[in-house]
């Protein structure tokens, strides 16, 4: 007898005592098949899910806006004199003198094509309107995503590590505050401060906008990064605050478990300990958050982007509301929600893989 083969008969005779079928390749791929099946049945589940949460956001959107109370025709004339007949013909231009039914049914058969309508206000196509500001919304609150991300994982677990320290009740006062501040509130302060200039300290940055003007090359790059520091700093601020949080909670909700005073006493070091054992378990929580943070990239900051005069979606939907224009506000309202329910379902489709008790 071989060495190689005591542990698969030791395994054998155990399940013959057992009562049970000897464990061998055959059973290892069944329990693979099953866990894969079970799996997809997770996933498909999931996936259901999102596109039923899609539909109704897609009704809501139709309906929650037409809530206002606004006459968007009167909206665009701005206040000046119209003749009956006049308004009756902008109102049939943009279909408002249909039936609310028909409205709707055309309103869900074009959407699921990707056509949105035609925005009252820019007399130009929803879908353009909001691919044009896409890129601008996605570099100021992605640039904020991952400094914010990697900043609040860091402290998180840093504090959590140094539990009741002088750092650890420093740190978490301080992004319990922040987290408690309005992101505009926060905003408006620091253009008074660092825009505007204040006593001794002069106004250092634009703002608002995404740039100046004029500029070219590494000079525009330049600009660019000038006017997205105090609306990221907003972002990082508010946001830290949160991972921070949840990932300090998690880890101490770890520190006390079993398996870490195992490690301990198998002689490893408390560096090891903390990043190859506790923080991978602590994350699962934060993960969650990060995909949720991460659906709100794609939605942006309104009330940041709209003190900031950034040109992004969030300050577009401000503009469109105001009017209100319909198609536009439908249309940023369903492209928000969308980001946020595939971030969510990424999120739980990826979940089991990290903790396999998920789905099972």
């Amino acid at each position: 007898m071989t060495a190689d083969s005591t542990p698969a008969l030791v395994q054998n005779a155990d399940a013959d005592i057992d009562g049970r079928a000897p464990a061998g390749p055959s059973v290892a791929r069944d329990a693979r098949a099953r866990n894969t099946k079970v799996y997809l049945q997770y996933v498909a589940a999931k996936i259901a899910g999102a596109v039923v949460s899609l539909f109704a956001v897609l009704v809501t959107s139709f309906f929650l806006f037409r809530l206002i109370p606004s006459d968007p025709v009167k909206q665009m004339t701005g206040g000046r004199r119209v003749s009956a007949e006049q308004l009756q013909s902008l109102r049939h231009q943009f279909g408002l003198d249909q039936p609310l039914w028909k409205q709707f049914t055309s309103y869900v058969g074009d959407a699921l094509t990707g056509d949105f309508g035609t925005s009252y206000q820019f007399h130009s196509p929803v879908i353009d309107k909001i691919t044009e500001a896409l890129p601008a919304t996605l570099l100021l609150t992605g640039t904020a995503y991952v400094l914010y991300t990697a900043l609040g994982i860091w402290l998180g677990t840093r504090t959590a590590w140094r539990n009741g320290s002088r750092s650890d009740r420093f740190n978490t006062a301080f992004a319990l505050t922040l987290y408690s501040v309005p992101s505009f509130w926060l905003g408006l302060l620091l253009i008074i401060v660092f825009s505007v200039g204040i006593g001794p300290i002069p106004g250092m940055f634009p703002t608002g906008g995404l740039e100046s003007g004029g500029e070219t090359g590494l000079a525009y790059v330049l600009d660019v990064a000038h006017h997205l520091v105090l609306p990221v700093i907003t972002l990082v601020a508010v946001g830290y605050a949160q991972t921070l949080l949840v990932m300090r909670s998690s880890l101490l909700d770890e520190m006390g478990s079993d398996y870490l005073t195992t490690a301990r006493a198998k002689g490893l070091r408390d560096d090891v300990v903390r990043r190859k054992h506790a923080v991978p378990n602590a994350m699962l929580p934060t993960f969650t958050l990060m995909f949720v943070n991460l659906g709100h990239v794609v939605a942006g900051q309104i009330l940041v982007e709209t003190v900031f005069s950034w040109p992004g979606l969030g300050g577009l939907f401000y503009q469109a509301l105001s009017v209100p224009d319909l198609p536009l506000v439908q249309g940023l309202f369903f492209v928000f929600a969308t980001a946020v329910i595939l971030a969510n379902t990424l999120a739980d489709v990826l979940y089991p893989l990290l903790d396999p008790r998920v789905g099972r």
